[in-house]
């Protein structure tokens, strides 16, 4: 059995899941790898088979989406160049994080497409939504990479497809402290405007993690380092707290750790106000604006916000299993249909 696995290379947590899943995937078949996004900085473990440049996101530095520079970054040409050079026959069914190269190149072929990603649980409609729902959002959540089945993910267990947060190993084994320091990871953000917000916040120190930092540098009771594997892992495990953007993975991390959270959702980022109502929902304290009064909310924040617990994770096992069953069920069905398509003609 032969598996395409396409990877969203934009946004760490894609590429955290797949650390996970890959292995395991290898255990049962051969496994080539397909990453796209022209701004992805993080790397996965092992060979990458095929690199595109897909569709990504591109973020201005106060925590939006920029749409005209994701708009003017779209490359259609060069996507359907890369579709074609995917020789996807070879393959008895792709694995999808939410990637679109592959996705389409699968949809194309008729070849079946099981989709693994937070993203995937919002083809449910009883995954939680923000009170205003954005039907071109919606719309795009549900195309972006087409699939023929799905193994969804989020904190609960929402729908029957949907199952619990993927938890990279490295979070599994770590063994959280409470310290004096809060944990930052806004990537959206400029640091240097970062430091200016923390600075007013003296009660505690701040680590921030920016992908736009080259080299570790402090400014007052904040210390600001590159992203890095093992510098966030120590400062996660010892932090008092997290301030994050509402992203799935980083989120679900914070609750497994038994962190307190606070989350600032990415504007325009639909996926994000979605996380954001369910993390309201569990009790979790959204922020949705950074304003002149945000310091104060913070120092309350300190004091008086709650962790949220998370009531359970993916059994990596027992998730490839699905994922295989499912594949291997589409790929049944779609041979199937094939052949009496080619009977009929």
């Amino acid at each position: 059995m032969k598996i395409l696995y396409g990877i969203q290379g934009t946004g760490h947590g894609h590429i955290s899941r797949a650390r996970v899943v890959l292995p395991k995937l290898r255990e049962h078949a051969e496994v080539d790898v397909l990453v796209s996004g022209y701004n992805y900085k993080m790397n996965i473990d092992g060979e990458i088979t095929y690199k595109a440049r897909g569709l990504s996101l591109a973020y201005d530095n106060n925590g939006s989406v920029d749409m005209l520079e994701t708009a003017l970054n779209l490359h259609p040409i060069k996507f359907i160049q890369d579709m074609q050079a995917i020789p996807i026959e070879e393959y008895d069914f792709v694995v999808n994080d939410f990637e679109p190269v592959s996705a389409w190149a699968a949809n194309g072929a008729g070849i079946p497409c099981v989709a693994i990603s937070h993203q995937a649980s919002f083809l449910s409609g009883k995954a939680p939504r923000p009170v205003k729902k954005s039907i071109v959002a919606e719309q795009v959540m549900k195309h972006f990479a087409p699939c023929t089945a799905a193994v969804g993910s989020h904190y609960l267990r929402y729908d029957d497809f949907i199952e619990p947060p993927i938890i990279r190993r490295q979070i599994r084994n770590l063994n959280p402290v409470q310290g004096n320091h809060i944990t930052v990871y806004l990537p959206a953000f400029d640091h240097q405007s970062l430091c200016s917000i923390f600075n007013q916040v003296p009660k505690v120190q701040w680590h921030v993690f920016s992908p736009d930092c080259e080299e570790i540098y402090t400014k007052g009771n904040v210390k600001v380092y590159p992203v890095g594997k093992e510098t966030f892992l120590e400062s996660i495990e010892s932090c008092l707290g997290i301030v994050s953007a509402t992203g799935f993975e980083t989120t679900a991390e914070a609750m497994l750790l038994g962190k307190k959270l606070l989350t600032i959702p990415i504007k325009n980022q639909y996926e994000q106000l979605c996380n954001a109502e369910a993390l309201t929902r569990l009790g979790g304290t959204v922020v949705y604006h950074i304003n002149q009064h945000f310091p104060q909310t913070l120092s309350r924040w300190i004091d008086e916000g709650l962790a949220l617990n998370l009531p359970e994770i993916s059994d990596e096992d027992e998730l490839v299993q699905k994922v295989l069953y499912a594949g291997i069920g589409e790929g049944i069905s779609s041979k199937k249909r094939r052949t009496e398509k080619a009977e009929a003609v």
